[in-house]
Protein backbone atom coordinates (compact mmCIF):
# COMPACT_ATOMS: atom_id res chain seq x y z
CA UNK A 1 0.00 0.00 0.00
CA UNK A 2 1.44 3.14 -1.13
CA UNK A 3 0.42 7.12 -1.27
CA UNK A 4 -0.97 8.52 -4.50
CA UNK A 5 -2.24 11.41 -4.99
CA UNK A 6 -4.95 11.88 -6.74
CA UNK A 7 -6.59 14.72 -9.12
CA UNK A 8 -9.53 14.78 -7.87
CA UNK A 9 -10.98 18.47 -8.76
CA UNK A 10 -12.35 17.70 -11.88
CA UNK A 11 -14.25 14.79 -10.04
CA UNK A 12 -15.60 17.18 -8.03
CA UNK A 13 -16.36 19.65 -10.60
CA UNK A 14 -18.05 16.85 -12.61
CA UNK A 15 -19.86 15.83 -9.08
CA UNK A 16 -21.53 19.69 -8.74
CA UNK A 17 -22.43 19.66 -12.19
CA UNK A 18 -24.08 16.05 -12.44
CA UNK A 19 -26.48 17.42 -9.52
CA UNK A 20 -26.88 20.62 -10.86
CA UNK A 21 -27.88 19.07 -15.15
CA UNK A 22 -30.16 16.32 -13.36
CA UNK A 23 -32.25 19.31 -11.35
CA UNK A 24 -32.32 21.01 -14.76
CA UNK A 25 -33.36 18.25 -16.92
CA UNK A 26 -35.89 16.83 -14.48
CA UNK A 27 -37.60 20.15 -14.41
CA UNK A 28 -37.95 20.24 -17.99
CA UNK A 29 -39.64 16.52 -17.88
CA UNK A 30 -42.03 18.18 -14.92
CA UNK A 31 -42.55 20.85 -17.47
CA UNK A 32 -43.17 19.29 -20.56
CA UNK A 33 -45.56 16.39 -18.40
CA UNK A 34 -47.68 19.00 -17.25
CA UNK A 35 -48.10 20.33 -20.83
CA UNK A 36 -49.38 16.80 -21.98
CA UNK A 37 -52.35 17.37 -19.82
CA UNK A 38 -52.59 20.61 -19.83
CA UNK A 39 -51.26 22.45 -23.15
CA UNK A 40 -52.16 25.84 -21.89
CA UNK A 41 -48.70 25.64 -20.02
CA UNK A 42 -46.49 26.11 -23.64
CA UNK A 43 -48.10 30.28 -23.01
CA UNK A 44 -48.10 30.82 -26.88
CA UNK A 45 -44.46 31.08 -26.39
CA UNK A 46 -42.46 29.29 -29.13
CA UNK A 47 -39.14 28.13 -27.16
CA UNK A 48 -41.25 26.96 -24.76
CA UNK A 49 -43.38 24.49 -26.40
CA UNK A 50 -42.92 20.89 -26.37
CA UNK A 51 -41.56 20.65 -29.34
CA UNK A 52 -38.45 22.65 -28.48
CA UNK A 53 -38.38 21.96 -24.64
CA UNK A 54 -38.40 17.43 -25.68
CA UNK A 55 -35.22 17.60 -26.65
CA UNK A 56 -33.71 19.60 -24.55
CA UNK A 57 -35.25 17.71 -21.72
CA UNK A 58 -33.71 14.49 -23.15
CA UNK A 59 -30.18 16.46 -23.89
CA UNK A 60 -29.79 17.54 -20.48
CA UNK A 61 -30.49 14.54 -18.77
CA UNK A 62 -29.05 12.02 -20.96
CA UNK A 63 -25.69 14.13 -21.84
CA UNK A 64 -25.66 16.52 -19.23
CA UNK A 65 -27.00 14.56 -16.27
CA UNK A 66 -25.77 11.47 -17.25
CA UNK A 67 -22.99 12.30 -19.20
CA UNK A 68 -21.26 14.32 -16.50
CA UNK A 69 -21.90 11.59 -13.94
CA UNK A 70 -19.78 9.18 -16.28
CA UNK A 71 -16.83 11.71 -16.57
CA UNK A 72 -16.71 11.82 -12.48
CA UNK A 73 -16.94 8.19 -12.06
CA UNK A 74 -14.74 7.23 -14.78
CA UNK A 75 -11.56 9.59 -13.79
CA UNK A 76 -12.84 8.57 -10.21
CA UNK A 77 -12.28 4.66 -10.72
CA UNK A 78 -9.33 4.72 -13.44
CA UNK A 79 -7.16 6.34 -10.79
CA UNK A 80 -7.58 3.86 -8.04
CA UNK A 81 -7.99 0.61 -10.20
CA UNK A 82 -4.76 1.48 -11.81
CA UNK A 83 -3.00 2.89 -8.73
CA UNK A 84 -1.55 6.16 -10.70
CA UNK A 85 -2.64 10.24 -11.15
CA UNK A 86 -4.69 11.00 -14.11
CA UNK A 87 -3.10 11.37 -17.05
CA UNK A 88 -2.85 15.02 -18.20
CA UNK A 89 -4.82 17.06 -15.82
CA UNK A 90 -5.32 20.03 -17.60
CA UNK A 91 -6.53 18.18 -20.66
CA UNK A 92 -9.50 16.77 -17.79
CA UNK A 93 -10.06 20.23 -16.75
CA UNK A 94 -10.48 21.18 -20.25
CA UNK A 95 -13.08 18.16 -20.78
CA UNK A 96 -14.83 19.93 -18.11
CA UNK A 97 -15.12 23.11 -19.18
CA UNK A 98 -15.79 21.85 -22.85
CA UNK A 99 -18.54 19.80 -21.63
CA UNK A 100 -20.26 22.69 -20.18
CA UNK A 101 -19.85 24.55 -22.87
CA UNK A 102 -21.26 21.99 -24.77
CA UNK A 103 -24.37 21.76 -22.60
CA UNK A 104 -25.16 25.36 -22.15
CA UNK A 105 -25.05 25.75 -25.88
CA UNK A 106 -27.53 23.04 -26.29
CA UNK A 107 -30.17 24.81 -23.73
CA UNK A 108 -29.63 27.98 -25.83
CA UNK A 109 -30.16 26.71 -29.14
CA UNK A 110 -32.49 24.42 -29.16
CA UNK A 111 -35.41 26.29 -27.70
CA UNK A 112 -34.47 28.73 -30.03
CA UNK A 113 -35.37 26.04 -32.85
CA UNK A 114 -32.34 25.31 -34.22
CA UNK A 115 -31.56 21.58 -34.61
CA UNK A 116 -31.15 19.06 -36.94
CA UNK A 117 -34.03 16.80 -36.54
CA UNK A 118 -31.75 13.75 -35.26
CA UNK A 119 -33.43 11.81 -32.31
CA UNK A 120 -30.49 12.25 -29.38
CA UNK A 121 -28.55 13.92 -31.76
CA UNK A 122 -30.14 17.29 -32.44
CA UNK A 123 -27.60 19.61 -31.83
CA UNK A 124 -26.29 21.79 -34.76
CA UNK A 125 -22.99 20.98 -36.80
CA UNK A 126 -20.72 23.70 -34.84
CA UNK A 127 -21.52 21.80 -31.11
CA UNK A 128 -21.38 18.38 -33.37
CA UNK A 129 -17.28 19.13 -33.62
CA UNK A 130 -16.85 20.72 -30.30
CA UNK A 131 -18.24 17.90 -28.97
CA UNK A 132 -15.98 15.50 -30.65
CA UNK A 133 -13.20 17.69 -30.00
CA UNK A 134 -13.94 17.18 -26.31
CA UNK A 135 -14.29 13.41 -26.63
CA UNK A 136 -11.62 13.37 -28.06
CA UNK A 137 -9.27 14.68 -25.11
CA UNK A 138 -11.79 12.67 -22.76
CA UNK A 139 -10.47 9.67 -24.71
CA UNK A 140 -6.48 10.53 -24.52
CA UNK A 141 -6.77 10.84 -21.22
CA UNK A 142 -8.43 8.14 -19.65
CA UNK A 143 -6.26 6.44 -22.18
CA UNK A 144 -3.54 7.74 -21.09
CA UNK A 145 -4.51 7.30 -17.36
CA UNK A 146 -4.87 3.11 -18.83
CA UNK A 147 -1.00 3.23 -19.95
CA UNK A 148 0.58 4.29 -16.90
CA UNK A 149 -1.02 2.14 -14.69
CA UNK A 150 0.91 0.39 -12.26
CA UNK A 151 -1.36 -2.39 -12.38
CA UNK A 152 -0.87 -4.96 -14.98
CA UNK A 153 -4.78 -6.16 -14.52
CA UNK A 154 -7.30 -3.92 -16.49
CA UNK A 155 -10.02 -3.96 -13.76
CA UNK A 156 -13.47 -5.33 -15.62
CA UNK A 157 -15.14 -1.47 -15.09
CA UNK A 158 -12.39 0.31 -17.25
CA UNK A 159 -12.98 -2.03 -20.02
CA UNK A 160 -16.31 -1.06 -20.08
CA UNK A 161 -15.58 2.60 -20.22
CA UNK A 162 -13.14 2.25 -22.50
CA UNK A 163 -15.55 0.48 -24.76
CA UNK A 164 -18.24 3.29 -24.68
CA UNK A 165 -15.58 6.07 -25.14
CA UNK A 166 -14.70 4.44 -28.33
CA UNK A 167 -18.21 3.91 -29.51
CA UNK A 168 -19.88 7.16 -28.76
CA UNK A 169 -17.07 8.52 -30.94
CA UNK A 170 -17.35 6.33 -33.75
CA UNK A 171 -21.48 6.74 -33.31
CA UNK A 172 -21.58 10.40 -33.12
CA UNK A 173 -18.89 11.26 -36.45
CA UNK A 174 -20.80 8.94 -38.13
CA UNK A 175 -24.27 10.15 -37.46
CA UNK A 176 -23.29 13.41 -37.31
CA UNK A 177 -21.83 13.38 -40.68
CA UNK A 178 -23.71 16.68 -42.26
CA UNK A 179 -22.78 19.39 -45.41
CA UNK A 180 -22.76 22.59 -43.78
CA UNK A 181 -24.95 25.58 -45.77
CA UNK A 182 -24.95 28.28 -42.78
CA UNK A 183 -23.87 28.38 -39.37
CA UNK A 184 -26.89 26.77 -37.94
CA UNK A 185 -28.57 24.11 -40.74
CA UNK A 186 -26.83 21.55 -42.55
CA UNK A 187 -27.84 18.85 -44.90
CA UNK A 188 -26.96 15.27 -44.09
CA UNK A 189 -24.86 12.87 -46.11
CA UNK A 190 -27.23 10.59 -45.80
CA UNK A 191 -30.84 10.00 -46.91
CA UNK A 192 -34.41 7.82 -46.83
CA UNK A 193 -34.02 4.51 -45.18
CA UNK A 194 -30.06 4.42 -45.06
CA UNK A 195 -30.37 8.02 -43.28
CA UNK A 196 -33.14 6.22 -40.99
CA UNK A 197 -30.80 3.18 -40.41
CA UNK A 198 -27.55 5.23 -39.64
CA UNK A 199 -29.66 7.16 -36.89
CA UNK A 200 -31.39 4.18 -35.17
CA UNK A 201 -27.71 2.88 -35.32
CA UNK A 202 -26.59 5.63 -33.46
CA UNK A 203 -29.86 6.10 -31.38
CA UNK A 204 -30.03 3.09 -30.01
CA UNK A 205 -26.40 2.42 -29.66
CA UNK A 206 -26.47 5.86 -27.53
CA UNK A 207 -28.78 3.76 -25.12
CA UNK A 208 -26.72 0.29 -25.48
CA UNK A 209 -23.26 2.35 -24.80
CA UNK A 210 -24.14 5.50 -23.03
CA UNK A 211 -26.87 4.49 -20.96
CA UNK A 212 -25.63 0.79 -20.41
CA UNK A 213 -22.67 -0.14 -20.91
CA UNK A 214 -20.58 2.95 -19.03
CA UNK A 215 -23.40 3.15 -16.46
CA UNK A 216 -22.52 -0.54 -15.69
CA UNK A 217 -18.52 0.54 -15.57
CA UNK A 218 -19.83 2.23 -12.31
CA UNK A 219 -21.78 -0.80 -11.22
CA UNK A 220 -19.05 -3.19 -11.65
CA UNK A 221 -16.89 -0.61 -8.96
CA UNK A 222 -19.16 0.77 -6.57
CA UNK A 223 -21.35 -1.93 -5.90
CA UNK A 224 -18.53 -4.14 -4.69
CA UNK A 225 -17.16 -1.33 -2.77
CA UNK A 226 -20.22 -0.43 -1.00
CA UNK A 227 -21.27 -4.25 -0.25
CA UNK A 228 -17.29 -4.94 0.91
CA UNK A 229 -17.36 -7.80 -1.57
CA UNK A 230 -15.83 -9.17 -4.40
CA UNK A 231 -17.44 -9.59 -7.52
CA UNK A 232 -19.63 -12.65 -7.76
CA UNK A 233 -17.97 -13.91 -10.64
CA UNK A 234 -15.17 -12.05 -12.42
CA UNK A 235 -15.59 -14.39 -15.00
CA UNK A 236 -18.97 -13.69 -15.65
CA UNK A 237 -17.93 -10.06 -15.77
CA UNK A 238 -15.92 -10.43 -18.55
CA UNK A 239 -18.10 -12.50 -20.83
CA UNK A 240 -20.75 -10.60 -20.01
CA UNK A 241 -18.34 -7.23 -21.45
CA UNK A 242 -17.39 -9.12 -24.33
CA UNK A 243 -20.86 -10.82 -25.08
CA UNK A 244 -22.78 -6.99 -24.66
CA UNK A 245 -20.64 -5.09 -27.09
CA UNK A 246 -20.71 -7.67 -29.28
CA UNK A 247 -24.54 -7.50 -29.37
CA UNK A 248 -25.49 -4.32 -28.81
CA UNK A 249 -24.54 -2.66 -32.22
CA UNK A 250 -26.68 -4.59 -34.19
CA UNK A 251 -30.15 -4.03 -32.18
CA UNK A 252 -31.00 -0.56 -33.45
CA UNK A 253 -33.31 -2.04 -36.59
CA UNK A 254 -35.71 -2.80 -33.95
CA UNK A 255 -36.60 0.54 -34.10
CA UNK A 256 -37.79 0.78 -37.59
CA UNK A 257 -40.33 -2.55 -37.62
CA UNK A 258 -42.88 -1.53 -40.72
CA UNK A 259 -41.02 1.06 -41.95
CA UNK A 260 -39.45 1.21 -45.38
CA UNK A 261 -36.65 -0.29 -44.17
CA UNK A 262 -35.48 -3.80 -45.75
CA UNK A 263 -37.74 -6.71 -44.11
CA UNK A 264 -34.48 -8.58 -43.54
CA UNK A 265 -32.74 -5.92 -41.59
CA UNK A 266 -35.86 -5.07 -39.05
CA UNK A 267 -35.93 -8.67 -38.54
CA UNK A 268 -31.80 -9.33 -37.85
CA UNK A 269 -32.78 -5.95 -35.28
CA UNK A 270 -35.05 -8.23 -33.11
CA UNK A 271 -33.24 -11.29 -33.19
CA UNK A 272 -29.82 -9.33 -31.82
CA UNK A 273 -32.06 -7.70 -29.79
CA UNK A 274 -33.45 -10.74 -28.25
CA UNK A 275 -30.09 -12.74 -27.90
CA UNK A 276 -29.19 -9.40 -25.85
CA UNK A 277 -31.32 -10.67 -23.16
CA UNK A 278 -28.72 -13.04 -22.33
CA UNK A 279 -25.48 -11.05 -21.28
CA UNK A 280 -27.90 -8.34 -19.65
CA UNK A 281 -29.58 -10.98 -17.60
CA UNK A 282 -25.72 -12.00 -16.66
CA UNK A 283 -24.91 -8.60 -15.82
CA UNK A 284 -27.60 -7.93 -13.34
CA UNK A 285 -27.44 -11.40 -11.70
CA UNK A 286 -23.41 -10.70 -11.52
CA UNK A 287 -24.24 -7.78 -9.67
CA UNK A 288 -27.18 -8.58 -7.75
CA UNK A 289 -25.05 -11.89 -6.16
CA UNK A 290 -21.95 -9.52 -5.40
CA UNK A 291 -24.74 -9.43 -2.20
CA UNK A 292 -24.17 -12.68 -1.10
CA UNK A 293 -23.58 -13.06 2.38
CA UNK A 294 -24.06 -9.08 2.80
CA UNK A 295 -27.62 -8.65 2.09
CA UNK A 296 -28.58 -7.50 5.69
CA UNK A 297 -26.67 -4.69 4.88
CA UNK A 298 -29.63 -3.31 2.75
CA UNK A 299 -31.50 -2.62 6.27
CA UNK A 300 -29.05 0.01 6.97
CA UNK A 301 -27.09 1.17 4.06
CA UNK A 302 -29.69 3.18 1.61
CA UNK A 303 -26.79 4.05 -1.07
CA UNK A 304 -26.59 0.22 -1.34
CA UNK A 305 -30.49 0.07 -1.52
CA UNK A 306 -30.01 2.60 -4.66
CA UNK A 307 -27.37 0.49 -5.88
CA UNK A 308 -29.39 -3.16 -6.41
CA UNK A 309 -32.68 -1.81 -7.19
CA UNK A 310 -30.76 -0.15 -10.06
CA UNK A 311 -29.89 -3.67 -11.17
CA UNK A 312 -33.35 -4.73 -10.78
CA UNK A 313 -34.60 -1.61 -12.96
CA UNK A 314 -31.76 -2.91 -15.44
CA UNK A 315 -33.08 -6.43 -15.58
CA UNK A 316 -36.20 -5.31 -15.81
CA UNK A 317 -35.87 -2.82 -18.80
CA UNK A 318 -33.29 -5.39 -20.69
CA UNK A 319 -36.38 -7.79 -20.41
CA UNK A 320 -39.41 -5.56 -21.90
CA UNK A 321 -36.74 -4.14 -24.44
CA UNK A 322 -36.21 -7.10 -26.54
CA UNK A 323 -40.19 -8.38 -25.88
CA UNK A 324 -40.68 -4.61 -27.63
CA UNK A 325 -38.40 -5.42 -30.46
CA UNK A 326 -41.08 -8.87 -31.53
CA UNK A 327 -42.87 -7.53 -34.29
CA UNK A 328 -46.23 -8.94 -33.21
CA UNK A 329 -45.52 -7.26 -29.69
CA UNK A 330 -43.72 -4.11 -31.41
CA UNK A 331 -47.19 -3.58 -33.88
CA UNK A 332 -49.02 -3.00 -30.68
CA UNK A 333 -46.01 -1.07 -28.48
CA UNK A 334 -44.96 1.44 -31.47
CA UNK A 335 -45.95 4.58 -31.41
CA UNK A 336 -47.83 4.54 -27.81
CA UNK A 337 -46.45 5.58 -24.35
CA UNK A 338 -45.28 2.09 -23.40
CA UNK A 339 -42.26 3.03 -25.61
CA UNK A 340 -42.23 6.19 -22.76
CA UNK A 341 -42.45 3.85 -19.80
CA UNK A 342 -39.66 1.93 -21.26
CA UNK A 343 -37.35 4.57 -21.80
CA UNK A 344 -37.93 5.96 -18.50
CA UNK A 345 -38.00 2.40 -16.94
CA UNK A 346 -34.46 2.48 -17.92
CA UNK A 347 -33.70 5.98 -17.34
CA UNK A 348 -34.89 6.75 -14.37
CA UNK A 349 -34.69 2.98 -12.53
CA UNK A 350 -31.67 2.31 -14.12
CA UNK A 351 -28.94 4.92 -14.76
CA UNK A 352 -30.39 7.54 -12.42
CA UNK A 353 -30.67 5.45 -9.16
CA UNK A 354 -26.65 3.66 -10.09
CA UNK A 355 -25.59 7.51 -10.04
CA UNK A 356 -27.40 8.58 -6.92
CA UNK A 357 -25.75 5.38 -5.08
CA UNK A 358 -22.46 5.99 -6.88
CA UNK A 359 -22.04 9.73 -6.51
CA UNK A 360 -23.41 9.19 -2.84
CA UNK A 361 -20.68 6.94 -2.12
CA UNK A 362 -18.10 9.09 -4.11
CA UNK A 363 -18.72 12.85 -3.26
CA UNK A 364 -17.78 12.37 0.83
CA UNK A 365 -14.40 11.03 -0.40
CA UNK A 366 -13.44 13.61 -3.10
CA UNK A 367 -14.63 16.10 -0.78
CA UNK A 368 -12.66 14.81 2.22
CA UNK A 369 -15.41 13.68 4.77
CA UNK A 370 -16.17 10.57 6.27
CA UNK A 371 -19.78 9.98 5.30
CA UNK A 372 -23.00 12.39 3.56
CA UNK A 373 -24.31 15.21 5.60
CA UNK A 374 -27.47 13.02 6.52
CA UNK A 375 -28.12 9.00 5.68
CA UNK A 376 -31.73 9.68 6.87
CA UNK A 377 -32.02 12.05 3.98
CA UNK A 378 -30.91 9.34 1.63
CA UNK A 379 -33.11 6.88 2.96
CA UNK A 380 -36.27 9.44 2.53
CA UNK A 381 -34.77 10.24 -1.38
CA UNK A 382 -34.42 6.82 -2.39
CA UNK A 383 -38.58 6.24 -1.03
CA UNK A 384 -39.66 9.18 -2.54
CA UNK A 385 -37.73 8.52 -5.98
CA UNK A 386 -38.83 4.95 -6.16
CA UNK A 387 -42.03 5.97 -5.56
CA UNK A 388 -42.00 8.19 -8.29
CA UNK A 389 -40.95 6.51 -10.78
CA UNK A 390 -43.16 3.16 -10.23
CA UNK A 391 -45.99 5.85 -10.65
CA UNK A 392 -44.60 7.07 -13.79
CA UNK A 393 -43.85 3.76 -15.57
CA UNK A 394 -47.04 2.40 -14.22
CA UNK A 395 -49.04 4.76 -16.29
CA UNK A 396 -47.18 4.77 -19.16
CA UNK A 397 -47.36 1.20 -19.56
CA UNK A 398 -51.10 1.28 -19.10
CA UNK A 399 -51.77 4.10 -21.20
CA UNK A 400 -49.77 2.54 -24.07
CA UNK A 401 -51.41 -0.75 -23.98
CA UNK A 402 -54.65 0.75 -23.89
CA UNK A 403 -53.40 3.31 -26.90
CA UNK A 404 -52.13 0.04 -28.88
CA UNK A 405 -55.59 -1.42 -28.28
CA UNK A 406 -57.52 1.34 -29.23
CA UNK A 407 -56.06 2.29 -32.56
CA UNK A 408 -55.91 -0.97 -33.85
CA UNK A 409 -60.03 -1.61 -32.87
CA UNK A 410 -62.28 -1.86 -35.74
CA UNK A 411 -65.77 -2.31 -36.49
CA UNK A 412 -67.68 -4.95 -38.61
CA UNK A 413 -67.48 -2.70 -41.71
CA UNK A 414 -63.57 -1.86 -41.36
CA UNK A 415 -63.86 1.56 -39.91
CA UNK A 416 -62.01 2.37 -37.12
CA UNK A 417 -63.96 2.09 -33.41
CA UNK A 418 -62.42 4.91 -31.97
CA UNK A 419 -60.99 8.33 -33.70
CA UNK A 420 -57.83 9.42 -32.31
CA UNK A 421 -58.81 12.06 -30.32
CA UNK A 422 -60.63 9.56 -28.62
CA UNK A 423 -57.44 7.75 -27.59
CA UNK A 424 -56.28 11.22 -26.21
CA UNK A 425 -59.11 11.59 -23.99
CA UNK A 426 -58.73 7.90 -22.65
CA UNK A 427 -54.99 8.78 -21.71
CA UNK A 428 -55.40 12.29 -20.21
CA UNK A 429 -55.89 10.63 -16.33
CA UNK A 430 -52.75 8.62 -16.84
CA UNK A 431 -50.79 11.99 -17.85
CA UNK A 432 -51.84 12.98 -14.41
CA UNK A 433 -50.66 10.20 -12.92
CA UNK A 434 -47.33 10.41 -14.74
CA UNK A 435 -47.34 14.07 -14.15
CA UNK A 436 -47.19 13.03 -10.18
CA UNK A 437 -44.89 10.53 -10.54
CA UNK A 438 -42.56 12.86 -12.45
CA UNK A 439 -42.79 15.51 -8.86
CA UNK A 440 -41.86 12.94 -6.67
CA UNK A 441 -38.73 11.93 -8.58
CA UNK A 442 -37.62 15.71 -9.27
CA UNK A 443 -38.81 15.95 -4.79
CA UNK A 444 -35.64 13.13 -4.78
CA UNK A 445 -33.38 15.08 -6.88
CA UNK A 446 -33.57 18.61 -5.24
CA UNK A 447 -33.66 16.44 -1.54
CA UNK A 448 -30.36 14.89 -2.82
CA UNK A 449 -29.00 18.69 -3.81
CA UNK A 450 -29.80 19.71 -0.69
CA UNK A 451 -28.02 16.98 1.09
CA UNK A 452 -24.75 17.74 -1.14
CA UNK A 453 -24.78 21.24 -0.56
CA UNK A 454 -24.40 20.58 3.35
CA UNK A 455 -21.94 17.83 2.67
CA UNK A 456 -19.83 19.95 0.84
CA UNK A 457 -20.10 22.69 2.44
CA UNK A 458 -18.66 21.72 5.70
CA UNK A 459 -15.69 19.72 3.88
CA UNK A 460 -12.27 19.96 4.65
CA UNK A 461 -10.44 19.14 1.60
CA UNK A 462 -8.30 16.01 1.08
CA UNK A 463 -5.82 15.79 -1.52
CA UNK A 464 -3.90 12.51 -0.41
CA UNK A 465 -5.37 9.26 0.66
CA UNK A 466 -4.08 5.33 0.08
CA UNK A 467 -5.16 3.25 -2.60
CA UNK A 468 -8.65 1.55 -1.61
CA UNK A 469 -9.40 -0.66 -4.80
CA UNK A 470 -7.94 -4.09 -3.58
CA UNK A 471 -10.63 -6.71 -3.29
CA UNK A 472 -13.06 -5.51 -6.17
CA UNK A 473 -12.36 -8.81 -7.64
CA UNK A 474 -12.56 -12.15 -6.48
CA UNK A 475 -8.65 -13.41 -6.53
CA UNK A 476 -7.47 -10.42 -8.73
CA UNK A 477 -5.67 -7.53 -6.63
Amino acid sequence: MSDVVYHDKVIRQFSLATILWGVVGMAVGVLLAAQLAWPILNFDVPWLTFSRLRPLHTNAVIFAFGGCALFATSYYIVQRTCHVELFAPKLASFTFWGWQTVIVLAAITLPLGFTQSKEYAELIWPIDILITVVWVAYGIVFFGTIAKRKMPHIYVANWFFAAYIITIAVLHIVNNLSIPVSLTESYPVFSGSVDAMAQWWYGHNAVGFFLTAAFLGMMYYFIPKQADRPVYSYRLSVVHFWALISIYMWAGPHHLHYTALPDWAQSLGMVFSLILLAPSWGGMINGMMTLSGAWHKLRDDPILKFMIVSLSFYGMSTFEGPMMSIKTVNALSHYTDWGIGHVHSGALGWVAFIVYGSLYALIPKVFGRSKMYSTSLINVHFWVSTIGVVVYISSMWIAGVMQGLMWRAVNDDGTLTYSFIESIKATYPYYVMRLGGGLLFLAGMLIMAYNVYKTVSGASEKTSHHIDASGLAGGVK
